[in-house]
């Protein structure tokens, strides 16, 4: 069959394997990609909510949230101009992402990286200097483009280097290091808002350059993947690499398997064409279902907002920081949960255990929301706040075991070799243009469905959790490259989309 899979090209149980010092090393200086990433979607929540920062860039804002009584407590902050503040970045990372793909697959995963670390440099340069908007805009645009490039080969990178057997949890290092971003981000708008002199926005920002210089060193440091090299055609330094990687001297079983892959990857001229065959059907829908469904959590809604949200519910400035803390640390932790699950409980409990968890969850809060706050007074008492917190940390971790991590690993593990590159580029696509969406319409909506919007997402978990039940295989512990007999046939709905199988002759290669 031709199969082959994001990264499992790492073969399975079946190849030998020890867990050598170098893929652990690689793993951890690539996933702070991720670091990036998470830093700058948990930075902009709270330098948005900085009045320096409101004052010199968006003065009509500003106004807003210091006229007391006046704005309802659910509009404060519903601003386009802001929002897009939030937003360019997913726009130029979709964007970006397509050129990713490109060098993906020809330059490879490792200098894809060392492009992304680049723009991070430059955008944080930027942004950190910003005298006006264009360049603030200017700055989270160049962003953008490191996030397009970094969830674009990262993931890969990633799924391709780890032994089978933890391919999971090395992979969510990944989101791991995304939620560790976050909760920087939180700690360091903390301290920065309490700087005399209002340019603490300037400090935040800036500080993301640490994370930019950590990807861009390491991408010089690590290794290319055997996968990337050998399709690639660099068929000795591959198989060295392997050798490496894997800490054994007999990597033929394995170095056949990815040069059959790549074999077949080879003979793909137009790898986006070749995604919508009928064979790539299943892990294109579930690449990008799960994309969509990762966004209608809501996830990015609370996390972007925390400190927006915790404030209309009457929470103090700092309080609100607080307890944006408090979200974070509990993302991280939970995250490191799902490290030890994903290999040994399996992707689809995580997913089905974390959707009853974050419906029941979100409901209590549309409930709270729904009888406490109006919109110009906020009698929350002291125990409802509290409540509200704990809810949003119960679904926050419940997310960061199920959804988070695993809406970026069940896409990299499931595509054969050939169409690994174009789906991990549909799946990062689709993520952007939905995070791009959801941050953009949030403020408005918050605005005019008040606490609706968590009966919204409410909703969205439900369906979600039913496309788990019915659609989602259980894919741990299966090499990649064998994903295509041992999961997609087995399944009692995809299965029909495999028998084009038969008809192909080069889909009998190696059963």
């Amino acid at each position: 069959m031709a199969g082959g899979g994001f990264g499992a090209s790492s073969g399975g149980g079946d190849f030998e394997a020890k867990i050598t010092p170098l893929v652990i090393m690689s793993c951890i200086m690539a996933a702070s990609g991720g670091l990036m990433f998470g830093y700058d979607v948990g930075i902009s929540g709270g330098v948005t909510s900085m009045p320096p920062f409101l004052k010199q860039f968006f003065p009509v804002v500003y106004k807003k949230t210091q006229q007391t009584g006046l704005e309802s407590n659910y509009c404060k902050y519903d601003n386009q101009g802001l929002q897009l503040f939030t937003s360019s970045l997913y726009l130029a990372a979709l964007i970006a992402t397509f050129f990713a793909s490109y060098t993906t697959r020809v330059l490879g995963r490792k200098l894809t990286m060392f492009i992304a670390g680049v723009f991070f440099v430059i955008g944080t340069v930027f942004n950190a200097a910003a005298v006006n908007l264009a360049m603030l805009i200017i700055g989270r645009i160049l962003l953008g483009c490191g996030v397009g490039f970094a969830n674009q080969a990262v993931p890969l990178f990633l799924s391709e280097i780890a032994p089978t057997r933890i391919r999971g949890a090395l992979n969510i290092l990944f989101q791991l290091n995304i939620t560790i971003g976050i909760l920087f981000a939180n700690l360091i708008n903390y301290g920065t808002a309490k700087i005399e002199g209002g340019y603490g926005w300037r400090v935040s920002l800036g500080l993301a350059g640490i994370p930019a210089c950590l990807l861009t060193v390491g991408s010089l440091i690590v290794v290319d993947t055997p996968n990337s090299l050998i399709e690639r055609g660099k068929l000795e330094e591959g198989k060295a690499v392997l050798k490496r990687i894997r800490g054994v001297d007999n990597v033929d079983p394995e170095f056949l398997e990815i040069v059959e892959a790549s074999r077949v990857a080879q003979e793909v001229k137009h790898p986006f064409r070749n995604l919508l065959k009928r064979r790539n059907r299943p892990q294109l829908v579930i690449a990008i279902w799960m994309q969509i469904f990762q966004q209608f959590t809501g996830i990015n809604a609370i996390m972007f907002y925390a400190p927006v949200l915790f404030q209309t519910l009457g929470f103090k400035s700092d309080a609100s920081l607080y307890s944006a803390v408090i979200t974070g640390a509990v993302n991280v932790l939970s995250t490191v949960v799902s490290i030890y699950f994903v290999d040994r409980a399996g992707r689809r409990v995580l997913l089905l255990e974390a959707g009853v968890q974050m419906f029941l969850s979100q409901l209590v809060v549309a409930i709270i929301m729904g009888f406490k706050v109006k919109d110009h007074s906020n009698n929350l008492g002291h125990v409802l706040a509290i409540v509200v917190v704990v809810m949003v940390c119960s679904f926050v971790s419940s997310f960061a075991w199920s959804w988070g991590p695993l809406g970026w690993l069940i896409p990299s593990e499931t595509f054969p070799l050939e169409a690994r590159s174009a789906g991990q580029s549909v799946a990062v696509c689709t993520n952007m243009l939905f995070t791009f969406v959801i941050a953009q319409a949030f403020l408005s909506m918050l605005c005019n469905m008040k606490f609706g919007i968590f009966l919204f997402f409410t909703f969205w978990v439900f369906v979600m959790t039913i496309f788990v039940v019915v659609l989602i295989p259980e894919t741990k512990g299966v090499p990649i490259e064998e994903m295509t007999e041992r999961v997609w046939k087995q399944h009692w709905f995809w299965k029909r989309f495999m028998d084009d199988f038969e008809d192909d002759p080069k889909g009998k290669l190696h059963a």
